[in-house]
């Protein structure tokens, strides 16, 4: 295995002393409750869309992905195109929604006011429920490439990723994350840009060599076009990826907390544009990485332990780990690291705002501030050993983007189809949303119950693509829904919690 030099160190702690005083210089912003989760409602577009872009890529797309295409082909690609779709109705739609709504840094108190506490509970617990394998997800793929290059124990370097990014996100807010993130963004960028350069000069041939090769083995290809629902085809991917984009930018407290920490609407816009857009070129540039790795081991014919061959996520940390120069090789750990870091402790700064306005100080309405923060700091605290211990899990899987995608789709509960019930329906109320809701749940659980265990479900199970359940899930609440809100006593509206108006 391959070695740190003196000079990959030297970047890597330089990286690290960068971070921790970004958080140091943020410290005294983030004093207060809205310091802490909105930065005052004061920041530019640019910079919250970078920050979008940031926590939007992470380290399951800088390993994830390159892994991915390695091994298979560039089928998912098909996400990054669902993104225009997605990025155009939240803009129009769900970005104003929000911003009339300042007063709230919680994206699911509307929903209470629609269909009652029941929905915010249940949008709580599915966004909860996904940012704890969203945090375990990015802490193994980062843990990967440190396991590779030092010989550690994964667990161990997932246990001192984890506590380390709760302690910066403890030190300072939003402010400092989305500082961070837009820092971090570039190096994420310019990490990913230098290595794609170097491997396209890595062999004789040259790029002509590499792209040629990859061609010839199906590797830029975006997969079936057929009609199947049972396979991984172009318009199953498609269709995941326009669910859960707009579960991402629409719905997501992540995002939402972003939109509202913008100083204006037109900067809030902003702010979902370029973090929205600028992920798909990247992530062709890391589809573009996957290939090329393929063609770059196949024409070098070099043996790849089998260790590393039978993980797609461990090819590039392994790559990157034997192959580039000291310096280079020490920038793209820092990347990898630096995607974790945006991803984890903007899950941490979300997770913990919910537990506080939409627990804490929806019952304790009196609270103070210094209380509500005390909250913050504890929930931070808590998620992050949670987001360990998820880890600790996903590393049994050995192949966290797929893993991470499955779950993603499974937790979140088709909780986007009772956003659009409240949007598209004046007439749906609580029964309606609640029935609706209930045959979601339902029906996502078969689903999953039966795709785990077909062989007791036998001829009931369910037989199609895995991405399909959070788009089934989300079309049968939303459906639902809408044909309950014309029956009789469905669209009675729900009481609006005690000092909230109607």
């Amino acid at each position: 295995m391959g070695k740190f030099s003196a000079f990959d160190l030297v970047v890597l702690i330089l990286y690290f002393v960068g971070t921790l005083g970004v958080g140091v210089f943020f410290y005294r912003k983030s004093r207060s409750t809205e310091g802490f989760v909105a930065g005052h409602h004061s920041l530019p577009g640019w910079l919250t869309g970078l920050s979008i872009f940031a926590t939007y890529l992470s380290s399951i797309s800088f390993i994830g992905i390159p892994g991915k295409a390695y091994a298979d082909n560039w089928s998912f690609f098909t996400f990054s195109l669902s993104l225009p779709i997605a990025v155009f109705i939240a803009y129009h739609y769900f970005v104003p929604y929000y911003r009339r709504r300042a007063e709230s840094i919680s994206a699911y108190e509307e929903l209470e006011r629609r269909f009652g506490y029941w929905a915010r509970l249940y949008a709580n617990l599915c966004f909860l429920t996904t940012q704890i394998a969203r945090m375990g997800a990015v802490l193994y793929l980062t843990a990967v490439p440190m396991q590779i290059l030092l010989g550690w124990d994964i667990k161990a370097i997932i246990f001192l990723l984890g506590i380390s990014v709760t302690v910066y996100t403890l030190m300072g807010g939003i402010t400092a994350v989305i500082w961070t993130d837009a820092i971090q963004s570039f190096i994420l960028i310019g990490g990913a840009l230098v290595c794609t350069l170097v491997m396209l000069f890595s062999v004789s041939g040259g790029p002509a060599q590499l792209l040629s090769t990859a061609l010839a083995e199906g590797k830029f290809s975006l997969g079936s076009f057929g009609p199947s629902l049972r396979e991984e085809t172009f318009w199953v991917v498609l269709l995941f990826g326009i669910v859960l984009n707009l579960q991402n930018f629409g719905i997501d407290q992540n995002y939402v907390q972003r939109y509202k920490s913008s100083k204006n609407d037109r900067e809030a816009g902003k702010s979902l544009l370029l973090g929205g857009l600028l992920y798909i070129p990247v992530s062709a540039m890391f589809f573009l990485i996957g290939s090329l790795l393929f063609a770059y081991y196949k024409i070098k014919a070099a043996e790849i332990p089998q260790a590393i061959a039978a993980k797609p996520d461990y090819i590039f940390p392994y790559y990157i780990v034997q192959t580039l120069p000291a310096g280079l090789r020490g920038l793209l750990i820092a990347a990898i690291f630096a995607a974790a870091m945006s991803t984890v402790s903007t899950s941490l700064n979300s997770a913990a705002t919910l537990i506080m306005s939409d627990f804490f100080r929806r019952f304790k309405a009196d609270a103070t501030d210094r209380q509500c923060l005390n909250v913050l700091y504890w929930a931070t605290g808590f998620f992050g050993l949670v987001g360990i211990l998820a880890a600790f899990v996903m590393s049994r899987f050995g192949e966290g983007f797929k893993t991470w995608q499955t779950l993603a789709g499974i937790f979140s509960g088709g909780m986007l189809g009772l956003f659009l019930l409240g949007l598209l329906s004046r007439r749906a109320g609580n029964a309606a949303g609640g029935i609706a809701t209930a045959l979601g749940i339902l029906l996502i659980l078969w689903m999953t119950v039966s795709k785990m265990f077909p062989a007791f479900f036998g001829r009931f199970s369910y037989s199609w693509n895995d991405f399909l359940i959070p788009v089934i899930g989300t079309a049968a609440i939303l459906l639902t829904g809408l044909a309950l809100s014309r029956v009789k006593g469905a669209n009675e509206k729900a009481p609006c919690p005690e000092g909230q108006g109607a």
